[in-house]
């Protein structure tokens, strides 16, 4: 699949003027003076630059690093490649079957259970889905009957987190129905739901915190975290749409008018993480795409393509929180011009000071923003009965947001947002002596006021005015920078613009996840090849003889394994990497929707029957 027109768009370069000289005879007399023109250019270049700085991609535009070009390789080695994380799968499923079914998790070095999500075996419906599109027969058909005796009780005293029991349980059901038609699963969807339901007493339609799904008494505070209270539509419009049932379109619904309605004039129209649950407006300025935050702003968009892009209201928010995103919480490393996003705290009167934390969770963003390119006429937004200006007069800050990208091709600057960040998320793999990321980093911020550092907007800016013949900022591959001991006694951030903050690998999906979408959207075969590398370091350091384990430090060899597999490993990770290698495309981004936990959805149109008796 090929991006579209406007994202192929690059800047010529000096190799574009010796191609001319050689192909075109008009332009023969200006062969010499191009020749030598690349010799100085060269010569300054490799004087001037350091070694571990030094790219082609600088010096010509073409945003290829220095021996780290993808290889060529061919349908049946990426087939092969394809079945070998199908052979991860299995390894990791027959040990969790073995020594830790039919509770939660299988903990990996120890060939334990651990019950940590309700004890109803979350594993086993986190991976249904991928399964199916591994094509595990027997594995699924063995899976079934756990599915049918699932009851879905408590014990007094213990409650559901919501959240993490509707992406991983109830999505994980719905999407193995879509895949399978099998109408148990629709049913034990059902079935959850119903006892999920007294979450939701709540004025504002926001859900609590946790239910016990037995008594029906709820658990939490009047404050709720916005990635947990906003992260149901995708499920619970699904449900409506294949059971006919109003209820749960009316839960998804109350979710979305409550977002609509929220007084964001004092963050720039986008959602800070901590909210009133029984006013339904915010409480702090906190922006983050993060934790407690994440997946939030990703149903905003996915929510808009799963109704076949019918819901304006999920659109209108999502283009105002990715202005805000490009124009105030995207910056730019100071010697390697990494491409990070972070967050601001709050002083619950304003926002406050960037943090200048990139967490792994974080990187989703570059897939979404790919996503959003890939799927919206960004700048045609007529079209889609939005008028840009209009949306971001809501308050000063938004307005100011909106002026800063105006003027550019909105589909292509979103596309240098999605490659930028996926390229560092991908670095900090590159970077480590495991090829592993870590959960969180901190980036060096230079200048007089080090606090605030550098936005990516403001240099973008400056690229944009200098008449720039090479990639923006922040855009085309890096050098790794895997540091020394030495080094790192030294500090780190001095060798690679940032330290870990929190070291540890956690088999997180999310990199993974961007490099899927990226590669689906671009057709860069160079994202493919990342997932590869991750997928190797996967095998080589992270497995044991019972499944996969995390890792303390991703610092440091041999590394220090944890005793976790957490089930996204099977659900999301696994499921991504073979999606990435696969050479059919079972899942189109054209025709279906993942939700947070990778469970794919298919997208519909709403029937005039449908609209008529839901009120859509």
């Amino acid at each position: 699949m090929l991006p579209p027109a406007s994202v192929r768009k690059y800047s010529a370069g000096p190799l574009d003027m010796v191609w001319q000289c050689l192909h075109h005879r008009a332009y023969s007399r200006n062969l010499l003076s191009a020749v030598f023109f690349l010799v100085i250019l060269g010569g300054l270049w490799y004087t001037l630059i350091p070694h571990s700085q030094r790219s082609f991609g600088d010096l010509f535009g073409s945003g290829k690093k220095v021996g780290i070009s993808p290889e060529q390789v061919s349908d049946s080695e990426w087939a092969r490649r394809a079945g070998e994380v199908r052979n991860a799968f299995l390894h990791a499923w027959n040990g969790y079957e073995r020594y830790a079914l039919p509770h939660d998790e299988l903990m990996p070095l120890s060939d334990k259970p651990i019950d940590n999500f309700n004890g109803w075996g979350v594993t086993l419906f986190d991976a249904l889905d991928t399964m199916l599109l591994m094509g595990l027969k027997e594995e699924f058909k063995r899976a079934l009957p756990v599915v049918e005796r699932a009851n879905f009780s408590m014990e007094p005293g213990k409650y559901a987190p919501f959240f993490e029991t509707t992406i991983r349980y109830t999505g994980g059901l719905l999407s193995a129905h879509a895949l399978s038609q099998e109408s148990i699963l629709l049913q034990r969807a059902e079935d959850l739901a119903a006892k999920l339901d007294p979450i939701f007493k709540t004025k504002s339609g926001f859900p609590l915190y946790a239910v016990n799904t037995d008594t029906g008494s709820t658990k939490g505070t009047p404050m709720g975290t916005l990635a947990e209270l906003a992260s149901l539509q995708l499920e619970y419009t699904y449900l409506a749409k294949h059971t006919g049932k109003k209820e749960y379109w009316n839960r998804a619904n109350a979710v979305i008018q409550a977002l609509a309605q929220a007084n964001l004039t004092r963050t720039g129209g986008m959602f800070p993480i901590r909210w009133n649950l029984t006013s339904g407006q915010p409480l702090d300025y906190h922006m983050s795409v993060g934790a407690q935050a994440d997946s939030a702003h990703e149903y905003l968009l996915k929510q808009h393509l799963l109704t076949g892009k019918t819901d304006k209201k999920n659109l209108e928010m999502y283009l105002r929180t990715t202005t805000y995103i490009i124009s105030n919480l995207l910056y730019i490393s100071p010697r390697r011009h990494l491409l990070y996003v972070t967050d601001t705290p709050s002083s619950y009167a304003e926002p406050g000071r960037p943090t200048h934390t990139l967490e792994h969770l974080s990187c989703f963003l570059p897939g979404l923003f790919a996503l959003g390119a890939h799927t919206l006429p960004l700048d045609d937004a007529a079209s889609m009965g939005i008028h840009m200006k209009t949306l971001h007069d809501i308050a000063p800050l938004a307005r100011s947001s909106w002026e800063k990208i105006s003027t550019y091709n909105l589909t292509q600057l979103h596309m240098w947002v999605a490659e930028g960040l996926a390229q560092t998320c991908y670095t900090s793999y590159a970077d480590q002596p495991t090829g592993l990321g870590p959960e969180e980093m901190l980036f060096l911020s230079p200048g007089k006021d080090a606090d605030q550092g550098t936005l990516w907007i403001d240099v973008l800016e400056r690229w944009r005015l200098s008449a720039p013949r090479t990639l923006p900022p922040g855009v085309g591959d890096k050098v790794p920078v895997v540091v020394t001991d030495e080094q790192r006694r030294q500090g780190s951030s001095k060798f690679r613009d940032y330290a870990l903050k929190k070291p540890g690998y956690l088999l997180r999906p999310e990199t993974i996840e961007s490099l899927y979408i990226l590669w689906r959207v671009t057709g860069n075969a160079k994202w493919r090849d990342r997932g590869w590398k991750i997928f190797q370091a996967i095998e080589k350091q992270t497995k044991t003889g019972s499944g996969y384990a995390s890792l303390k430090t991703v610092e440091h060899l041999p590394p220090i394994k944890d005793d976790a597999m957490p089930s996204y490993f099977l659900a999301e990770t696994l499921k991504y990497l073979y999606l990435l290698f696969s050479t059919e495309d079972p899942v189109s981004l054209d025709k279906w929707v993942f939700n947070t936990e990778a469970h794919p959805l298919p997208i519909f149109q709403w029937t005039p029957s449908e609209r008529e008796a839901f009120g859509v």
